[in-house]
């Protein structure tokens, strides 16, 4: 695929590394969702999450950019999805505005960086 220079494995990755840490604050801040949202928003927003660094990790593991980009723009779409599901459940208010506002602000961090690896393996 590429020179990926020092970087050993994609949990060496930041992207990942971080799509790790939203997944551990979904899990935290789903917790206190309401119990008849356990088989709805809940499971749907905890396996969108997980999908993130899973797709990354997933990508790596093939021998083309192509696949790799692939997975990665998988990953993105799941993070547009944790997103909007983010959105849906502060207007919900199970979720405040200020938590909100956190996770967003960590998931445009998480697209940016997922664009620039993706921009970086298709020059």
């Amino acid at each position: 695929m590429t020179d990926r220079g020092s970087v050993e494995s994609y949990r060496d990755l930041e992207v990942w590394q971080r799509g790790i840490v939203l997944v551990e604050r979904v899990y935290a801040v789903t917790d206190d969702f309401p119990n008849r949202e356990q088989y709805e928003l809940t499971l749907q927003l905890r396996r969108a999450a997980v999908a993130i660094p899973s797709n990354i990790a997933e990508g790596w593991g093939y021998s083309s950019r192509d696949q790799y980009v692939y997975y990665l723009e998988q990953a993105r779409s799941s993070l547009l999805e944790v997103e909007t599901q983010i959105i849906i459940a502060e207007r919900l208010s199970y979720i405040k505005e200020d938590t909100r506002d956190d996770l967003l602000r960590g998931t445009t961090v998480e697209s940016k960086m997922l664009l620039s690896l993706m921009r970086s393996l298709q020059s």
